[in-house]
């Protein structure tokens, strides 16, 4: 059996129903980890850091592998004037986990407010991060909502390059 890290603990403590896959420990976007798990890239979440740029929480929008945060969408969903993408090094330091391996389970405690992408609701199961590089969980949407308190809103705009 694997070793399990304390996003695995939270779920199986929780007693929440979820599907754990192992990948190599390579950082990769969500549309790489997609065609390796044979699923469409709608179905595997990133997580994305978020700054205010006045004082506040930090957020993190969770939105699908072939989208990106619409940061206008995204502060007027938190009445915000503006919003902020850090750097991967900035965001590194703000949550303490690697690019790659950022997950909203694993910042239960840290103080982030959470955004889920409105697109999720109606999908049975996400693909998200499971906190560190390589380890990948399914669970519902409504779980993941539920476990975080996050709020689900439309926060996405096609990527660029589609």
């Amino acid at each position: 059996m694997k070793a399990a890290n304390n996003v695995i603990r939270l779920l199986e403590q929780r007693k929440i129903n979820f599907q754990r896959y192992d990948l190599s420990p390579e950082k990769r976007g969500a549309v790489e980890t997609a065609v390796l798990l044979g699923v469409p890239p709608s179905m595997v979440y990133k997580t994305i850091v978020v700054t205010r740029l006045e004082r506040g929480r930090n957020i993190l929008a969770i939105v699908p592998g072939d989208k990106e945060v619409d940061l206008k969408a995204l502060a007027a969903t938190l009445n915000e004037k503006k919003l902020h993408i850090p750097t991967e090094k900035d965001a590194e330091r703000l949550t303490g986990l690697q690019a790659g391996g950022i997950s909203p389970l694993a910042l239960l405690n840290r103080g982030f407010q959470m955004v889920i992408d409105s697109s999720a609701e109606s999908l049975p199961q996400i693909i998200i991060s499971g906190g560190q590089r390589g380890l990948m969980i399914a669970l519902s949407p409504q779980d993941l909502a539920s476990l975080t308190k996050a709020k689900f809103a439309p926060i996405v705009r096609r990527l660029l390059f589609e």
